[in-house]
């Protein structure tokens, strides 16, 4: 398996990034395409005693920043490594590609330039994130802010898809994210997308708040982009002010120390469970070829966890399956 990795796409670009990559191809056992300037590539290489084993350098001489516009990955910044990968993705020169720069760069990308899988409407952002028990997936979670009824629909539909055919998830319950349970709160987007969900042969649970998210109460949870990256974003940040909370009053006396001790293994698998560093980012749902969007922050570690995901999203046919799965919904539908 060849990943391509966008080797500047990231606030810790290009040396966390290749880290992470060197990680990878170690661990995982797969080759990897580097993107990016290559004389400065070489050089953290060689500065930093990093193998570049089994990888690959495919030089592009620009960077797609914060700042750009999204549409600049196909007009100006077309030569940006994100750019260069997502073609050697289109072309065929690898099996995924996986970044952590401009997201809106990303989704516009990974739509003009690798195309979306015939029948999806838009691409998604779609991490599996940790609950009580297992994971739940959140899609959408940044890729589109503004969304249509028909949207968050098909969204519910790919991410029950996934839940099922990757993570073994029979008949997973599939929630939309709203400010109450009851069947007519929220706004006319979620009103309308409600009434399609439940009628769409999924396994439709209603509304869920947010606070019941992580207990536990769905596998799918359905948002508009807007409301997705918030609850990300928001339980990203509880995690981490949670774990920082227990390190303090662990290490506040003699006696926390020692308690500390004894549910030190419980605490540290707490901690790993609900690290965003575990689960790397999200595969861009709907996309005719795997896509990795990882954390714009992301470290080596992270980086490595993306790779792994990829792998497994390469690895479980997720395209195709999708792609089966929504025309054979289509059919169904047509015929009622």
């Amino acid at each position: 398996m060849r990943i391509i990795v966008d080797a500047f796409g990231g606030d810790n670009a290009p040396l966390e990034i290749i880290k992470g990559c060197a990680q990878a191809v170690k661990g995982l056992d797969i080759d990897i395409t580097l993107t990016g300037r290559e004389k400065e590539i070489r050089k953290v290489v060689q500065e930093n005693g990093i193998s570049l084993e089994r990888m690959e350098i495919c030089d592009a001489p620009d960077v797609i920043t914060m700042e750009d516009s999204a549409g600049d990955i196909v007009k100006t910044k077309q030569n940006s490594s994100m750019g260069v990968g997502l073609r050697l993705l289109a072309e065929g020169k690898g099996d995924a590609f996986v970044s952590g720069g401009n997201s809106g760069a990303l989704v516009v990308g990974a739509t003009l330039l690798v195309k979306r899988i015939k029948g999806v409407r838009r691409i998604a952002f779609a991490p599996v994130m940790p609950k009580r028990e297992g994971g739940f997936m959140l899609i959408d979670s940044g890729a589109n802010v503004d969304c249509k009824p028909e949207m968050l629909q098909q969204f519910g539909i790919m991410g029950s898809i996934y839940m099922e055919k990757v993570m073994g998830i029979q008949n997973p319950r599939v929630a939309l994210a709203n400010v109450g349970v009851e069947d007519h709160k929220g706004g006319e987007l979620q009103h309308a997308a409600f009434s399609l969900l439940k009628n769409s042969g999924l396994n439709f649970i209603g509304n869920i708040e947010a606070r019941d998210i992580p207990n536990d109460a769905a596998d799918v949870v359905v948002a508009d982009g807007f409301t997705g990256n918030i609850i990300l974003k928001m339980f990203e940040g509880v995690v981490i002010l949670i774990t920082d909370t227990l390190k303090e009053i662990f290490t506040r006396r003699p006696l926390n120390k020692l308690a500390a001790s004894i549910i030190l293994k419980d605490v540290k698998a707490m901690k790993k469970k609900f690290d965003y560093n575990e689960y790397g980012g999200a595969p861009l749902m709907g996309c005719s070829k795997p896509v990795f969007k990882t954390h714009g922050s992301a470290k080596a570690r992270t980086v490595y966890n993306a790779i792994r995901l990829t792998k497994s999203y390469v690895e479980g046919n997720v395209v195709n399956e999708i792609a089966s799965s929504i025309v054979q919904y289509n059919a169904s539908e047509q015929k009622t």
